[in-house]
C-alpha cells in the first residue's frame, strides 16, 4: 500500500501545499498532480460528481507523488467508505459540529477493532492484489481533515481537536463568517481573525495541523509564519479564471474579450 507521506509530514509539524479540484476534470487533476502539489482534494460537496467520476480523477493522479484526498458531501460513513475504497488516502469532511460526530468520522476511516469501516477496498487494494497489506496498514494511513465552518465547531474546538485520529483542522472562512452573521465578501473580520488565532493555538497544543485557503503567492510566506501547515493554494477553477483574467486585462478586453 502506498504510504501517505503527507500525513507523516503533517504529524511531524512540516508544511504542505495542495489544491482543491472543483471542475471534475481528470485532465486537470493529472496536470496539477504533475505540477508538484503535495496533495489534491477532489470536491464532491458542492458539485455533481458521482463516485465513478471521482474514481476516474483518482486514476488520473496515479503515477504522481500527489496524495489523493476526497472532500465528501457530509460525515455520513457511506460517503467516507466509498471515497477510501476507490483509492482516496484521506477525506475532508464539512460542517462538523461536535466531538461525538468527529469520533464517528474517524471510526469510518478505520477497520475494526479501531473503527467501523467495512472491508471492501477494491481499487484501493489494487483489485485485491494488496488485500493483506491494505488491511494491515490502512488504519494509520488515512488523513482525516475537518472543516471548521460552524459556530458549534468553534464552541467545541478543543474537544474536536482532542479526538484521536484527527489530523487537520481546516478553516472554512466563508461558511464560518456566515454562521456568525458576517459577510464573507468583506473578509477579513476581527471576529474571524480571533477564531484563526485560537485554532492555531489549539492545533499547536494538540499536535493537529491547521489549514487555510490562499488565493495569491504572496500569502504563502505570511501563513507559513503564522503556523499553518496545510496550505490550500486556490482551486483549479480559480487558477484557470485568474490566468484568463490576467490575459484579458493585458489585452484590454476585461471580461468581454473581443466579442462584437
Amino acid at each position: 500500500m502506498r504510504a501517505n507521506w503527507v500525513r507523516e509530514k503533517l504529524r511531524a509539524g512540516e508544511p504542505t501545499i495542495g489544491c482543491f479540484l472543483g471542475l471534475g476534470s481528470p485532465n486537470a487533476a493529472e496536470l496539477l498532480a504533475h505540477a508538484g502539489f503535495d496533495w489534491l482534494v477532489i470536491e464532491t460537496e458542492h458539485n455533481g460528481l458521482d463516485s465513478a467520476e471521482v474514481e476516474h480523477m483518482l486514476m488520473a493522479m496515479n503515477g504522481t507523488d500527489a496524495i489523493p484526498i476526497v472532500r465528501v458531501p457530509s460525515s455520513n460513513p457511506v460517503f467516507i467508505q466509498r471515497a477510501l475504497d476507490i483509492g482516496g488516502l484521506g477525506v475532508v469532511v464539512p460542517l462538523v459540529r461536535s466531538s461525538a460526530e468527529v469520533e464517528g468520522i474517524v471510526a469510518a476511516t478505520r477497520f475494526p477493532p479501531d473503527g467501523v469501516r467495512s472491508f471492501g477496498p477494491l481499487r484501493a487494494s489494487r483489485y485485491t492484489l494488496d488485500y493483506e497489506e491494505y488491511l494491515a496498514r490502512a488504519n494509520e494511513n488515512m488523513l482525516v481533515t475537518l472543516i471548521v465552518e460552524t459556530r458549534e465547531a468553534v464552541e467545541n474546538l478543543e474537544e474536536i481537536a482532542s479526538v484521536p485520529g484527527v489530523d487537520v483542522l481546516f478553516l472554512g472562512l466563508f461558511d464560518l463568517c456566515l454562521s456568525f452573521g458576517l459577510n464573507p465578501i468583506d473578509l477579513p473580520h476581527p471576529e474571524a481573525d480571533e477564531i484563526i488565532e485560537r485554532t492555531l493555538a489549539v492545533g499547536r497544543d494538540r499536535n493537529v495541523a491547521v489549514g487555510i485557503g490562499l488565493s495569491a503567492p504572496d500569502e504563502v510566506p505570511r501563513r507559513l509564519e503564522q503556523g499553518f501547515t496545510f496550505l490550500v493554494y486556490s482551486t483549479d477553477y480559480f487558477l484557470l479564471l485568474n490566468a484568463a483574467r490576467g490575459g484579458l486585462a493585458a489585452f484590454g478586453g476585461g471580461d468581454a474579450g473581443t466579442h462584437g
